[in-house]
């Protein structure tokens, strides 16, 4: 569920999960796994805008089987979202949409041994019908076509300043946005004629937009990682919700969704 009102009550115990920074310490293990029944209390997660919709879909059988917690997404770019958390922001766990922008986090003492959990790589995207017809990725350099890309801060904008420059070729874009989505979302209202965004955005859009694969692509490949935060006063269901996205169940949800195996 989407509710930031008051946290309800937490796990007793968390105190003795040693869930402490990282400065000056060695990194703590993180929470053991609890049955159903002793988890309770708020999860909250940051999330790489890519993940919205399977994580979305994983929300409520996740909470069906630990009724005791409220699960709470936050999307968003993923450098955003770890500035927020190395700021203090109160999340629980941090899934990144490449290993650089974690590992920020984890130098600033604030993620416990992440994970690799999912991979995912870039498509070239049309709106449907294809008014500005797009056939490859030469087409982000004509000036008379309006191109969308993510800005080179973000994982996504990372991905397509690599992939550019390993295809030689130097886009014109008329707007860096700062997650995936937002990209999207120009293209699906036709207010650009092109852009890059993973092809797990692609699957997501249905029909209100058409991908066009880049074979570079194949090369240019994000890792995401996936990481309890230090400090999170609900150790245990963050512990909980890792296991889940790491396990059968989660692995399905994202190869369903166009995500691929690291």
């Amino acid at each position: 569920m989407r509710d930031h009102g008051p946290v309800r009550s937490r796990i007793p115990s968390i105190a003795a999960l040693g869930l402490v920074a990282l400065a000056g310490c060695s990194t703590p293990a993180p929470p053991p796994p609890a049955p159903p029944g002793f988890l309770e209390g708020t999860v909250t997660v940051f999330a790489a805008a890519s993940l919205t919709e399977v994580f979305d879909s994983l929300e409520p059988t996740f909470e069906t089987a630990y009724p005791g917690v409220d699960l709470v997404l936050d999307y968003g770019g993923s450098s955003g979202l770890a500035a927020q958390i190395i700021e203090g922001a109160p999340a629980d766990v941090f899934a990144a949409a490449d290993e650089a922008t974690m590992q920020t986090v984890v130098d600033a003492g604030h993620a416990l041994e992440p994970e690799i959990f999912t991979a995912n790589r870039l498509e070239l995207v049309v709106p449907a019908g294809n008014p500005g017809g797009v056939t490859g990725l030469a087409d982000l350099a004509d000036p008379d076509l309006a191109i969308a890309l993510c800005d080179a801060a973000v994982p996504c904008g990372a991905a397509a300043q690599a992939l550019l420059a390993a295809a030689g070729i130097t886009a014109r874009p008329d707007t860096l946005e700062q997650d995936v989505k937002a990209v999207l979302t120009k293209v699906e209202l036709g207010e650009a004629d092109a852009g890059l965004v993973y092809r797990t955005d692609v699957v997501a859009a249905g029909g209100a937009v058409e991908g066009i694969e880049v074979p570079e692509a194949a090369d240019i490949v994000n890792r995401y990682p996936i990481a309890i935060v230090s400090g999170t006063p609900n150790g245990t269901g963050a512990h909980a919700w890792v296991e889940y996205v790491l396990s059968d169940t989660g692995r399905q949800a994202l190869a369903a969704a166009g995500f691929v195996t690291p």
